[in-house]
């Protein structure tokens, strides 16, 4: 089979696979397989709240009249829960459930495109190829399938992997099809398309186990987690087909300081006489060497 169906079924089989069993792995306690900006808790869903509802404003909608809709939430968790905001309501949506989409609406999700199967192809002898898994004996082997990609342009180099983010996109497409506007918010990881076909020649494909990186993407199918950037020119497009304002990428630092600034000053200062919880995740959220530019914010209106 492809890549990116041995990954669909690793990632997302109903019994098996790693995004539908009922454990944690997001976290920092034994067991968990990597962290992410929700892992700061309450004070991340204050932040992007804040943050989306100053996104509206700045475009003449009021947040009070707007659903805010979480997309992809892991299982009994959300930096929402409980917090203050101003929308109308709050929605999570979990891994598994179909998304229905309608009315004035904040999309919000947290690397839920880096999650969706990818296709792995390689540029060998002057041509693309599909790259496949096989099961021999009690071992998976990549392989290179009998198809030949004709859409790519030719590689700079023999050898040169694209891990293509294709259901990301397709993703994108079905949500923003949707009879909905308001505020489209993704915070993820990804690369523009120049950079996924001339500057990664091994490719973003990656596997987390234990908060430990490893390149073995068949290791363990349904105990790790596999992922690989986003491509955000595909992302934007696909949100400016259907009918959405030209979207803006911005660091997670820069997204939060612009959109967010005010709560960023009152939080900063309350906790400026101590070392609180509060002010080591605020630093980690927004210090460009923790999260603020491993992560990246694509944000549209329409």
């Amino acid at each position: 089979m492809s890549f990116e169906q041995f990954m669909a079924l690793a990632l997302y089989h109903p019994e098996v696979g790693y995004y539908r069993q009922p454990r944690v792995r997001v976290g920092y306690a034994p067991g968990t397989d990597f962290y992410t900006s929700s892992t700061s808790g309450p004070l991340f869903g204050e932040l992007v709240s804040a943050a989306c509802a100053t996104r509206l404003r700045a475009a003449g909608r009021d947040p009070a009249r707007h659903t805010f809709v979480e997309i992809g939430a892991e299982p009994a968790a959300s930096p929402f829960q409980g917090i203050a905001h101003p929308f109308a309501a709050l929605r999570t949506l979990r891994v598994g459930e179909p998304i229905a989409l309608s009315g004035n609406l904040v999309v919000f999700s947290n690397e839920l495109f880096d999650a969706q199967p990818f296709e792995r192809n390689v540029f060998r002898g002057g041509r693309w190829r599909t790259l496949g898994v096989q099961l021999s004996g009690d071992a998976l082997l990549e392989i290179e399938l009998d198809t030949d990609v004709p859409d790519l342009p030719p590689a700079g180099c023999d050898g040169y992997s694209f891990d293509r983010p294709l259901a990301a996109t397709r993703l994108a497409r079905e949500m923003a099809a949707q009879p909905w506007q308001g505020l489209f918010v993704a915070f993820d990881y990804g690369k523009t398309l120049r950079a996924l076909r001339g500057e990664t020649p091994a490719g973003t494909a990656r596997a987390y186990y234990q908060h430990t990186l490893t390149d073995d993407l068949l290791a363990r199918p349904g105990q790790q987690d596999l992922t690989c950037h986003v491509c955000w020119d595909w992302l934007s497009d696909a949100l400016r087909e259907h009918g959405f304002a030209e979207p803006a990428l911005d660091f997670q630092e820069a997204f939060f300081i612009r959109q967010a600034g005010e709560f960023i000053a009152q939080t900063s200062a309350a906790e400026a006489s101590r070392l609180s919880q509060r002010k080591l995740a605020l630093m980690q959220l927004l210090h460009p060497a923790h999260m603020g530019q491993k992560f990246q914010v694509l944000h549209a209106i329409r």
